[in-house]
């Protein structure tokens, strides 16, 4: 797909992609994460993406699989991003936005020349992901403002209160999920809710956790 791509469905997504397994990120349709790349690896599969899809699988690592060597294995699901913002930086350094596409579920991973890992995937699961806004109206609001109220101001955090006020409820859910501070775990259960609205409760159920908790540490938060 060349320029400003418009991806309607699972058909216009490709099925083998580059996959960059970060712990604790969070990419989600129509979110963008900014990424700076500096990895020789990354760099390269960065280069290969702008030259092919101009697309980017985010997935999280399994926590602690226990190997000793090798890659640590990937978690199930992920989310396709397209580099939607692009610079160099002049230091070896790549600076990019990556714009949420659709998760994808992992079918295999392949066996690679390339520096980076690539795997093959399937969307079938996420059809939901290529409407914008779907499911926006069953999403409680009220209860997600008063749990981002109470979060912030527990943990210190400067919102930015008119832009939350006016923000359509599937980018003011996406939008806290990827920014709020949680571990790796909550982040993933974030990404593989099924609906914008279970997304919703589920930021709500782990940010009323995080304050019962006093906010320490983040990672044992869901078993």
């Amino acid at each position: 797909m060349g320029m400003n791509a418009v991806y309607k469905g699972a058909e216009d997504c490709p099925l083998v992609i580059p996959v960059f397994p970060l712990v604790g990120a969070l990419l989600l349709p129509r979110g963008q994460m900014p990424l700076n790349i500096f990895e020789p690896r990354y760099l390269a599969m960065v280069d290969d993406a702008i030259r092919t899809h101009r697309t980017i699988g985010m997935i999280q690592p399994e926590p602690e699989s226990g190997r000793q060597t090798g890659e640590p294995g990937l978690l199930k699901v992920g989310c396709l991003g397209r580099i939607t913002q692009f610079a160099e930086t002049g230091d070896d350094r790549y600076v990019l936005t990556l714009t949420g596409i659709s998760r994808f579920r992992m079918v295999d991973e392949l066996t690679v020349t390339t520096a980076y890992r690539q795997a093959r995937v399937a969307y079938d699961d996420f059809e939901v992901d290529f409407t914008a806004r779907a499911g926006e109206d069953e999403v409680d609001r009220n209860s997600l403002l008063r749990a981002l109220r109470a979060f912030a101001k527990a943990n210190d955090l400067k919102i930015d209160w008119k832009g939350v006020n006016e923000a359509a409820n599937e980018a003011l859910v996406n939008a806290l999920s990827m920014m709020c501070p949680f571990g790796p775990r909550e982040k993933q259960a974030l990404l593989e809710a099924p609906s914008l609205k279970s997304r919703a409760e589920v930021l709500v159920a782990i940010t009323e956790i995080e304050l019962a908790r006093g906010g320490s540490d983040p990672e044992t938060t869901l078993q």
